[in-house]
């Protein structure tokens, strides 16, 4: 073994004592431990009220600045309504628009066998005073030879079968000489002939579809019956639309 060496190890253990280099380290440490400790104290200084507040949010109640906040945005929305509303509401039709939104026909002068068109809201509204053949005919179909088994009838529920009196009814009752229905086609939009076709009804010349005395497509690419609108019976000879 060489002289000098320390056989249990330790700052001796190659003959060398500390020296100025371990008291040099040491002062370094010191100085950098010092940094770090202002370096906390700065953070906590700046920082530390905003950690706080971040955990006082994710624990606690919201804050009367919180509560202020929503209730400005409250106030702001209700005034951005109240300033608009003039704008929408000049946009809404006017009286004599609302009032054409139903019309009132006399139907006195209508003879049996014989039909009316009138317009309504845009479009023609057919209105027939069928036969007695007629009405026979449309309640002798079965209804599995109807494409279209339901009754578009604006006064019925949706689900309600295409049955000759569920097409002939109107408001509260039904009247099966009387047939009104929209005069549109339900493939694209024409009007369809009356007392014509295959079926003795309305036939479309566009694309032929065919319909029978009752508004129901029996032949053709129109995939549902002629609509029905919503009309009701005011007297026996004044009937109103819409």
């Amino acid at each position: 073994m060489q002289k000098g060496c320390d056989p249990a190890g330790g700052a001796g253990r190659f003959g060398l004592s500390p020296g100025p280099f371990v008291a040099k380290n040491k002062a370094f440490s010191r100085k950098r431990s010092g940094a770090e400790g202002a370096e906390r104290a700065f953070a906590d200084q700046y920082f530390g009220d905003l950690d706080v507040a971040h955990a006082h949010t994710d624990t606690e109640e919201p804050t009367r600045r919180d509560f202020l906040y929503i209730a400005t945005g409250a106030v702001t929305a209700v005034g951005v309504g109240a300033a608009i509303w003039p704008f929408i509401d000049q946009m809404n039709p006017d009286a004599s628009v609302q009032a054409l939104a139903s019309i009132e026909v006399d139907i006195s002068a209508i003879e049996v066998g014989q039909s009316l068109t009138v317009m309504w809201r845009g479009k023609p509204v057919f209105i027939r005073h069928r036969t007695e053949a007629e009405i026979a005919e449309a309640e002798a179909v079965p209804m599995s030879d109807l494409p279209d088994p339901l009754a578009r009838n604006a006064n019925l529920p949706e689900s309600d079968p295409a049955t000759d009196t569920n097409r002939a009814h109107a408001q509260g009752e039904a009247k099966p000489e009387w047939l009104l229905m929209i005069g549109v086609c339900t493939h694209l939009g024409c009007v369809p002939i009356g007392e014509s076709g295959e079926y003795d009804g309305w036939f479309c010349p566009c694309h032929g579809s065919h319909y029978d005395t009752a508004g129901r497509i029996r032949k053709g690419p129109a995939p549902r019956n002629l609509d029905i609108p919503e009309y009701e019976f005011v007297s026996d000879t004044l009937v109103r639309v819409g």
